[in-house]
Order: structure tokens, then sequence, then C-alpha cells
């Protein structure tokens, strides 16, 4: 343990947890033997960290998370798996994220940057990129995986193996069975295809001729008549050399669950 963390006496750290500098642990929260946390972070009151986690530097964990308990999945035999979770994080009230599975990877993963809401639950072998928000409730099932800069709406359900890509935004209450495209809009039960996130582009800096070759691959993939397959070829044929364009088109052809349109 590091000479310059703060501890509260009432905090349980257990023996072989790692603990970086500058790290604060809040009254009565718990830290098991395999967990590490790294230079700067902070743990509020009442938060639990089990398992074999990794924290990692200057992340914040509100009152009541619970990250790295064992996964709600009923194949678990109690096998060594894993939560990685990057720098930068905010997680807030009452959040649980659970560790991987064998048969998925083993490891349930965050990037950095993220800000995840109040109740908001991340699964086993769940993969999410960085910048990524998940608001409150928001709920992901196992295997999931949300690229950068996605915005999950609050009490969003996604379902076990679904893909979320890069700059995607679900609006609230969405029930999503199918892969969303990167850079798109869904929502309703089932979720379905609402247009462009011209607002998350241009937020994260996207000039406009880009937004533009990016309106112009939605109608063809999503607003003409042509079948899917087809319109992807016709995206290959133009070769536009727009790197968001190419990302949308290598996502849609990746999928095996199917895309919302």
């Amino acid at each position: 343990m590091s000479d310059g963390a703060y501890i509260h006496p009432s905090a349980h750290i257990e023996d072989g947890a790692k603990i970086g500098d500058d790290v604060t642990i809040g009254p009565y929260s718990i830290v098991g033997p395999a967990v590490e946390i790294e230079e700067g972070a902070r743990l509020g009151p009442h938060v639990v960290v089990e398992g074999r986690t990794k924290i990692g530097k200057r992340s914040q964990l509100y009152q009541f998370c619970s990250v790295g308990a064992a996964p709600q999945d009923l194949k678990y035999a109690g096998e060594d798996t894993l939560v990685e979770i990057g720098a930068d994080n905010i997680i807030r009230e009452f959040v649980t994220i659970n560790r991987g599975t064998a048969g998925g990877g083993g490891v349930t993963r965050l990037g950095d940057g993220n800000l995840v809401m109040a109740y908001a639950h991340v699964a086993h072998d769940c993969s999410v990129g960085n910048r990524v928000v998940l608001a409150n409730a928001a709920t992901l099932a196992g295997h999931v995986q949300i690229e950068d800069r996605a915005t999950v709406g609050g009490l969003v359900a996604v379902h076990q193996f679904v893909r979320i890509g890069q700059g995607a935004f679900l609006g609230g209450g969405a029930m999503v069975s199918l892969d969303v495209p990167p850079f798109c809009i869904a929502a309703g039960d089932r979720a379905s295809l609402h247009g462009l996130n011209v607002i998350g582009l241009r937020r994260s800096g996207l000039s406009e001729e880009t937004i533009k070759e990016l309106r112009s691959a939605y109608r063809t993939l999503f607003q003409s008549s042509k079948k899917l397959k087809e319109a992807l070829q016709i995206l290959r044929d133009q070769q536009s050399g727009c790197a968001e364009v190419q990302h949308l088109a290598d996502f849609i052809e990746a999928s095996e669950r199917g895309v919302c349109r």
C-alpha cells in the first residue's frame, strides 16, 4: 500500500490489495485481496470492489457501487476472471459491474473517460470503449460491445451480444436487440433508426464535409429501396475515402445479429 493513500479507518482493505499513490478510500468501503487501484483514484463511502479487478488512474467510484462481483450467469463456476477499468472514469451511485466468464473471454472491460450514471449495470464480458455515457439505469446484458463516444440513454436495455457503434445515440427507454450502426440514433421497442447523430458528430469535432459523406451513406444504406448487401456494395464502389463511412460499412458487414434499420 502506498504511503500517499488516504484510507478511512472504517474501510476494510484485505491483504494483497495494491493501492497506488494519492488514492482515497472512504468510510466502510471494502477492497478485496486481488484488487489493484492505481494512483489518484477515489472510492467514496460504502463502495465494494472485489474479485480480480483493476481500477485505473483518477477514476472515481461513488457510494454503493459494486465492482468485480461474480457474474449473474448460472454457468459461472468460480473461474478466475476479471474486471479492467481504465483511467478517468466516473462511476456513480449503485452501479454494478460484474467480472467476466470463462466462456466469454474472461474479462469485463471499460476504457478511459467514461461516465456511468446511477443504477447502470454492466454485465459479464462486456467491452465498453472510451468516452462512453451510460445514463441512469442503462442495462447491458452479457457480451455487449460498445465503441467509443456512444451514448446509451436512461432505462435502455441492451440484449446479449449486441454491438453499439462509435458515436451512436440510444434514446431513453430503448429496447435494443440488434446492432446499432456507428453515428446513428436508435430508439423504441424494438429499437429502430431515427437518422444520424449529427449533434454528437459535431461535438466530436468531425467536419461538415465528413457529416455530409455520412448523410449520403445513411441515405444509401437505410433510405433507399436497395437491399442492405447491395447498398454496401455501392458504398464500396464509390470509395469516397472517408474513414467514418468505411467504418460504418465495415461495422454493418461484420454484424452477426443483424442491424437496426
